[in-house]
């Protein structure tokens, strides 16, 4: 997976915006104006990604490409170096799981306009 292909598969999630809210090279990917993903466009490709705390140490225990997320909550995110070391539809799961959780913290209203797009 190279940054386009990153960025073609969370802008392709429904509700998705993309913006550089914190300088010039973090590019954030948000469902409903809630941060879901982010990667630092100039660097060596990674990917932060929100996870479920208990999942988030097992993937970490398991996977010696995924980390505590940089910069982030390391109890909520976990960052994904993405060096070919998992598969493409494995990191797309996790980006799905990222998306899912952000989707149910949603409120009514929010789902509701969300099912509209």
């Amino acid at each position: 997976m190279n940054i386009e292909e990153l960025r073609a598969y969370c802008i392709s999630k429904k509700g998705t915006t993309e913006g550089f809210p914190f300088d010039e090279t973090t590019l954030v990917f948000k469902v409903m104006g809630k941060m879901f993903a982010l990667t630092d466009i100039e660097s060596d490709l990674s990917v932060n990604l929100k996870c479920d705390p208990d999942e988030a140490i097992e993937l970490r225990e398991k996977y010696s490409c995924v980390s505590p997320g940089y910069h982030m909550s390391k109890i909520h995110w976990n960052t994904i170096r993405i060096d070919g070391s998992v598969s493409d539809k494995q990191i797309e799961e996790w980006i799905d799981d990222s998306y899912n959780l952000i989707v149910a913290k949603l409120t009514k209203k929010q789902k509701e306009e969300l099912q509209k797009l």
